[in-house]
């Protein structure tokens, strides 16, 4: 694996070896700016990672460039996990939401950003990118969006390796599709997953998620609706996933939990607590 990549001026990724979810092996940080910079996702734990990644950020200021912070997307290990080492080995301030502060509640955040602020790099070029809060992968999950580059910083929204998890322990399937949608009408040209490579259509990877989401939770509530007393999640999967292998049914178990409250929201199941139900006159969307 080549690093640092030079993906457009002002905009340099590194990927670092961290503890996500297979197939992904690795997260990526990027550095954005070309005098201001602000790296984004100290992810690794790991030591020799991490000496690979302070040399790579040491680089940015050898080029004459000040790194004005840290930025942290939410507060995953597999982005974090590095956080309070890196931030204190630069001596350089932690940028999150709120919502991952709390969460991480000995991390020393800096600065706790908001959705819709700006955070301005000056340079040649200077950058302005925009502060998004996308909730429903995890609470305090942040995006960046930079209009004049239509250059958006993804997180964990997307990914070109493997796929997205929303667990209801952290997130909201509800919530993530509807922020997919927000982040589609972007009209960004590239978008820079924490995950695998470059996307240059972004908004037909968007298009494509919801499409998947739905389709899935079609399955699910066409499971529902085959199980006249109901099923527990366990008793689900192996219908509504049945055109997997059943050694992703574990993953599986948990966006199926997801996907039910989410119907549950929708007026298009119920729970007593144990099983889930379709409730009376639930439109059979398999289908789709």
């Amino acid at each position: 694996m080549m690093r640092p990549v030079q993906i457009q001026p002002g905009i340099e990724g590194f990927a670092v070896r961290t503890p996500t979810l297979p197939p992904a092996t690795h997260t990526n940080s990027y550095a954005l700016g070309e005098r201001d910079v602000l790296l984004v996702e100290p992810s690794t734990p790991y030591e020799d990672e991490r000496r690979e990644w302070m040399a790579w950020a040491e680089g940015q200021r050898s080029r004459g460039r000040k790194i004005a912070g840290i930025l942290l997307t939410h507060h995953h290990p597999d982005h974090g996990g590095g956080a309070e080492f890196l931030s204190r080995a630069l001596d350089v301030p932690l940028f999150a939401h709120d919502e991952t502060a709390k969460r991480l509640p000995d991390l020393p955040v800096a600065r706790r950003l908001e959705d819709g602020e700006e955070l301005l790099l000056d340079g040649p070029a200077p950058q302005k990118w925009r502060v998004l809060l996308t909730p429903g992968h995890a609470a305090g999950h942040l995006c960046l969006f930079e209009p004049e580059l239509r250059a958006l910083i993804a997180g964990d929204m997307v990914a070109t390796e493997g796929t997205i998890l929303v667990d209801t322990r952290d997130g909201d399937m509800r919530t993530y599709i509807e922020q997919l949608g927000r982040l589609r009408n972007l009209d960004s040209r590239v978008a820079l997953p924490a995950h695998g490579a470059p996307i240059g259509d972004p908004a037909l990877l968007f298009d494509y998620y919801v499409r998947h989401r739905l389709a899935r939770e079609g399955k699910i509530l066409a499971a529902l609706r085959s199980l006249p007393r109901g099923g527990t999640v366990e008793e689900l999967v192996p219908i509504a996933y049945a055109d997997t292998s059943p050694a992703v049914w574990g993953i599986a178990a948990l966006s199926t939990a997801a996907h039910l409250v989410k119907l549950g929201l929708d007026g298009l199941a119920a729970s007593d607590g144990r099983k889930w139900s379709a409730t009376a006159g639930a439109p059979d969307r398999g289908a789709l």
